[in-house]
């Protein structure tokens, strides 16, 4: 069975529109969060990662009437295709696989007071609560009609993408895939929700919100962001000749089968997902999902713990960019690119790892040749999810 890899990626987080200043974040341990503004509420305000572009315009179309979350997706899925030289490829043999749990939820509030008169209500409305319209957008943005599928899986949603993108390429059913994930959450609903259930900090100082491994801090940092990959077989990167950037080895995603609002706190099912994923492989570092909130960064160390003890450093970059849920599983695999091509392990920041003493956390900008990286996700829709990445 052929390789599948990666040939091309596009990014858009908080301070972050390319790869080059992506590289150059990971790499000096740069914070690009900022203060998100509650107008009716100042006690309200949070540490927050925003995307200053709008990307009402792209490449000189209109995309005004698109979820925020879908414009992102396609300016990064663009970015992965002119990376990738994807209109080498027939467009019924690409597919696109694109990952979110937000969807268009502010543009859902922002139309709700308007939901019942039918002169006020958008024109373009049922398309904002068809989830769907985010395959379709990057579909048509990259001149592909092959498969289109919308992943809601929470934030193990782009990891899941490249599962099923991995699949079908392996099946020989398409030729490339586009796969990622895109979240523009930056509302009250997912805000209060978040708080409701007492996940996001509080926090009004931006050293101390979303601190990774820390036992002193609590919540993790609300994101917005997209990031996209394109994926092939080897066979075809070869004969085209375009650089490849990375392997997915392995990719594993699982249910917990748990009620509403409960996970597993064992970590037994993300256990065996890490050491299924793993394999025989012990990689360069762990790209670790260590947000900030304790039950996940504890399972995070027990993970590691079980399965290499000390022996594998893990990092994790959400003290830089904050968490975008369903697109978070992407940004950790074009980060552990970028650490591979570049030969470093991006810092953990905000953090001394209190509680986490026994840890092999990295804190400072590691060089050093990076041959595998494991990146781990959780959601809280009870899905655990592993992938294995290696050099060519």
């Amino acid at each position: 069975m052929d390789d599948i890899v990666i040939t091309g990626y596009g990014i858009k987080a908080p301070g972050i529109l390319d790869k080059n200043s992506f590289l150059n974040v990971l790499e000096k341990g740069i914070c690009t969060q900022s203060i998100l503004h509650n107008d009716h509420q100042s006690h309200a305000n949070i540490v927050a990662g925003i995307v200053e572009d709008s990307f009402l315009e792209i490449n000189g179309v209109n995309y005004r009437r698109y979820p925020r979350s879908v414009r992102m997706a396609v300016a990064a899925a663009l970015d992965a295709s002119d990376m990738s030289k994807l209109h080498d490829f027939q467009p019924h043999r690409i597919a696109v696989i694109m990952g979110t749990s937000a969807g268009a939820i502010l543009e859902i509030e922002q139309y709700a007071k308007d939901a019942f008169d039918l002169k006020k209500f958008p024109v373009h409305g049922v398309s904002l609560v068809d989830t769907h319209t985010l395959s379709n957008a990057v579909a048509e943005a990259i001149g592909s009609n092959g498969s289109a599928f919308t992943v809601t899986t929470g934030c193990t949603a782009s990891l899941d993408a490249i599962l099923i993108g991995k699949q079908l390429l392996e099946s020989g059913t398409v030729d490339a895939c586009i796969v990622g994930g895109t979240e523009a959450p930056l509302g009250q609903w997912t805000i209060n929700g978040f708080k409701k259930i007492r996940s996001l900090s509080t926090e009004t100082l931006i050293e101390k919100a979303g601190v990774p491994f820390s036992t002193q801090h609590s919540g993790f940092v609300l994101s917005e962001g997209a990031g996209v990959l394109v994926l092939e077989r080897r066979q075809s990167a070869n004969a085209r000749g375009q650089k490849i950037y990375g392997k997915v080895e392995r990719v594993i995603s699982r249910n917990e089968g748990q009620k509403l609002l409960t996970s597993d706190i064992s970590g037994r099912h993300m256990l065996d997902v890490f050491q299924e994923t793993i394999g025989t492989t012990k990689p360069s570092y762990v790209n670790s999902q260590a947000l900030g909130i304790d039950i996940n960064d504890q399972i995070e160390r027990l993970i590691l713990k079980e399965t290499f003890g000390n022996d594998v450093p893990i990092t994790s970059i959400k003290g830089m960019i904050g968490h975008t849920f369903g697109a978070m599983g992407a940004m950790q695999i074009i980060a552990s690119l970028l650490s591979m091509e570049y030969g470093f392990i991006p810092p953990t920041i905000k953090t001394t790892g209190h509680g986490f003493e026994d840890t092999p956390i990295v804190f400072e900008t590691k060089y050093q040749a990076v041959e595998s990286v494991c990146i781990t996700t959780h959601g809280s829709s009870g899905n655990n999810a592993c992938l294995l990445l290696t050099l060519t």
